[in-house]
């Protein structure tokens, strides 16, 4: 498994586990606690849940396929904004280890920006560092704006940027990618194959038949190969899991790359951060 580095100096997996519309149906619970358990046996071991997932049945789920293991993965959880004053944060925080069935997250993330003033959340998260109830804080759908701000408040110790990131979704790459390099702040892509939708693309089909791969790997792997990125795609079935990982062994050469490119061009100005 490829790692990636945090500010703090630690490594994390470029390739994890995302949580977001699993624990919404009853009849797939056994097969989700049997995809992520084996993401971590596959070296997967960074999983990303939030309090809004399944309204905290996604965190309840990663609690138990995480039993006995903890110490294994690197947890991530989110914080709502309508929660994310310095009291609310915190009380977040402490339903979330709950529903987790731990004493402790890897990072937490301000899930996205509303009213609550950016200050107010720093500080709720650095009362839980120094309480040992988080060890890392970072913020998710924050473009370069909300960023430079959150330098200036003295957030250099900010652990990610977690943003929707695929072959569609390029606008990153004009300013906020390089921007977050040159500091060093890693990017987590959410929704790295556009939840399938990339999948009936032409050239994805070509570049899938080349490798032997599928249109989803070579999608993931487009995302993998940049420096600076994390990716955390959802798998609910091990078949899916196993496709995922496999991705991860794709190596796209100058055609491919330039193939893409064609049919999905990278940004010439500045895009407004793009959401899901």
């Amino acid at each position: 498994m490829r790692k990636l580095r945090l500010p703090s100096g630690e490594s994390i997996p470029v390739l994890g586990q995302g949580t977001w519309c699993m624990a919404e149906r009853v009849g797939r619970r056994n097969e989700e606690l049997a995809a992520l358990r084996l993401g971590l046996d596959l070296g997967m071991t960074l999983i990303d849940t939030a309090e809004m997932y399944a309204d905290g049945a996604a965190e309840e789920l990663v609690g138990e396929a995480i039993t006995g293991r903890r110490d294994e993965v690197f947890l991530v959880s989110k914080v709502l904004p309508q929660h994310a004053s310095r009291r609310g944060t915190i009380g977040a925080c402490t339903n979330s280890l709950r529903r987790l069935r731990t004493d402790r997250l890897d990072l937490y993330l301000l899930h996205w920006r509303e009213s609550v003033a950016l200050d107010e959340t720093v500080d709720a998260f650095r009362t839980l560092m120094r309480e040992g109830k988080i060890r890392h804080w970072g913020v998710s759908n924050l473009d370069i704006d909300d960023m430079q701000e959150l330098i200036e408040l003295g957030g250099e110790e900010v652990a990610t940027d977690q943003v929707l990131y695929n072959l569609s979704r390029r606008g990153i790459e004009y300013d906020l990618l390089p921007w977050c390099r040159e500091r060093r702040i890693p990017i987590m892509a959410y929704s790295p194959i556009e939840q399938g939708r990339l999948l009936a693309h032409p050239p994805l089909k070509v570049i899938a038949e080349k490798h032997g791969a599928t249109p989803a790997q070579v999608a993931l792997a487009w995302v993998l190969r940049h420096r600076g990125v994390a990716a955390i795609p959802k798998a609910g079935t091990r078949e899916h899991v196993r496709e995922n990982r496999a991705a991860l062994e794709i190596r796209l050469d100058r055609d491919d790359l330039a193939m893409l490119d064609e049919a999905f061009p990278p940004p010439t100005e500045k895009r407004p951060l793009e959401v899901l």
